[in-house]
C-alpha cells in the first residue's frame, strides 16, 4: 500500500446537511489492535458521534467500531471514547474557536492514510431549518438543469 493512499472507512454525510463546515482538521486516533483489524474490515460508524475538547485533549464519543470476530478477550467496548491526536497549537486554536457562539466539532470521515487510521473533524456551525430547505432547493434545481442539459445533448 502506498504511503499516501487514502481508503475511506466511514463517512458522515448527514454532517454536511446539518452544519456549515468552516474548517477541517486531520487527526490520528488512539486505537487498540483488534479495533484496527475491525476497521480494516470496514466495520465502523460515525453517524451519531461527536467530538469534545476536555482537559487539553480531543476525544471522540459515539464512534462505533464493531468488535473483531476473532478478537475474543482482547476486544474493547465498541462505543468507548477514543482520544484524537492533534498538535497542541491546533487544540488551542480549536478551544479558542469553540468559545464562539454556535460552533461545534463534528467528525466527517474515518479513513486509512497509508497504514494509519485518521479522522477528519470539522469546525462547524449548525444550520437552521430554512438553510436546509434552501440547500435542498438548490440541489433540486441543479439536478433539473443537468437533466435538461442531458436531453438537449441528445
Amino acid at each position: 500500500m502506498a504511503k499516501n493512499s487514502v481508503k475511506l472507512i466511514a463517512g458522515n454525510r448527514k454532517a454536511r446537511h446539518d452544519y456549515f463546515i468552516e474548517d477541517t482538521y486531520e487527526a490520528g486516533i488512539v486505537l487498540h489492535g483488534t479495533e484496527v483489524k475491525s476497521l480494516r474490515a470496514g466495520h465502523c460508524s460515525i453517524k451519531e458521534s461527536f467530538v469534545r475538547v476536555e482537559n487539553g485533549e480531543v476525544i471522540i464519543y459515539g464512534m462505533h467500531i464493531n468488535p473483531y470476530e476473532k478478537g475474543n478477550i482482547f476486544n474493547k467496548d465498541p462505543l468507548r471514547p477514543k482520544k484524537l491526536m492533534l498538535h497542541k497549537y491546533e487544540i488551542n486554536k480549536l478551544v479558542g474557536k469553540l468559545n464562539e457562539k454556535g460552533l461545534t466539532l463534528v467528525p466527517l470521515q474515518v479513513y486509512f492514510k497509508g497504514s494509519l487510521v485518521k479522522v477528519e473533524i470539522a469546525l462547524a456551525r449548525g444550520k437552521k431549518l430554512y438553510d436546509k430547505r434552501q440547500d435542498i432547493a438548490k440541489r433540486d434545481l441543479k439536478r433539473e438543469h443537468e437533466r435538461e442539459f442531458k436531453i438537449k445533448m441528445r
